[in-house]
């Protein structure tokens, strides 16, 4: 084994993502940054009377101070604080990614990373062919030939109880088990929610889901969703999880072409949770390309340069939105 070889590693800098974002915001005429407090922070009333403390926020000595770290949120008289990294929060009709942690009974346990596992029932799983029945005896012993421990799936929140235990479902096609994928973990918090969370990306031959509990799941395009859909930026209709599809023959293994593409995508979304910008499809193909037209290898993406880039870009983006 040859000893003139030699390893580079790359030094941590605590706050290093941090240190790029101020500098993006620190361009001239930028507009002006949302108050960010840590705990113990006093916050500013801007000589309000008589306002009402909110979550995350407490009297102290006659000053509003913090008790979370977060973001400064103020609505007509109420001041609270809202926290960067949260758990998610389930709303019925919230799409999501999961994985089967358990099969119990007649239900999948889920974990959403969520407070607590979802469950979902055997009555609310897409039968293969679409057929509508009652589950009977035999359904329930081949749970496993729709769902196994460890598998994702892509879900809706049919219901969240009072407890806060939340029931989901997946009677439409769209719905299912992913394979062939990338799953990229984002705080739930910077996705913003849109009308739809499926996306087909046709030029690129990429499909995403992006899980309203922070779970974003990208994959390439299955030729029958390629030669059928016409929409090159949402399909509700047909999901990345055709339960139909999967049960009868698995799709066929990706290329190594489509994985780069893959690849590339899922770092871009990597890319965003770093410097802690939003998570919707535009700002994912912005970053994109950005990383393409400029000629970022797919390793270097994660490299603080071109972090700083996308920070400046997003910075001057905005200072050019506030001056129109």
């Amino acid at each position: 084994m040859s000893t003139n070889s030699a390893v580079r590693v790359r030094q941590h800098q605590p706050g290093a993502d941090i240190a790029l974002i101020e500098r993006a915001l620190n361009i001239h005429d930028a507009p002006s940054s949302t108050a960010f407090v840590c705990i113990g922070d006093e916050i500013s009333t801007e000589g309000q009377e008589g306002f009402l403390r909110g979550h995350g926020t407490q009297v102290v000595d006659g000053k509003l101070v913090a008790t979370v770290c977060g973001v400064v949120e103020r609505v007509n008289k109420l001041i609270y604080v809202k926290t960067l990294n949260s758990r998610y929060n389930a709303e019925q009709g919230d799409v999501v990614v999961g994985r089967v942690a358990e099969v119990a009974g007649k239900a999948w346990r889920v974990d959403l990373k969520s407070r607590q596992e979802a469950k979902l029932l055997l009555s609310a799983v897409h039968l293969p062919g679409g057929i509508q029945r009652r589950r009977n005896a035999e359904d329930e012993l081949n749970m496993r030939s729709f769902f196994r421990e460890g598998e994702l799936i892509s879900a809706e929140v049919q219901s969240v109880h009072a407890d806060g235990s939340v029931a989901l479902h997946t009677r439409s096609a769209k719905y299912g088990k992913l394979v062939h994928g990338q799953l990229v973990e984002v705080p739930p918090n910077l996705i913003k929610r849109q009308k739809q969370h499926f996306h087909t990306l046709e030029a690129l031959g990429v499909e995403l889901i992006i899980g309203c509990n922070g779970l974003v799941w990208v994959a390439p395009l299955r030729p029958s969703r390629a030669a059928g859909t016409s929409d090159s930026t949402t399909a509700a209709s047909d999901g990345a999880g055709d339960a139909t599809e999967e049960t009868s023959a698995p799709p066929p293994p990706p290329s190594r072409a489509q994985l780069e593409v893959v690849c590339r995508m899922a770092n871009s979304i990597r890319v965003l949770t770093r410097l802690y910008m939003p998570v919707y499809p535009a700002s994912i193909m912005s970053t994109y390309e950005a990383a393409v037209d400029g000629g970022v290898a797919l390793r270097d993406m994660l490299e603080p340069e071109f972090l700083e880039q996308v920070a400046l870009q997003e910075g001057q983006r905005r200072s050019s939105a506030m001056q129109d």
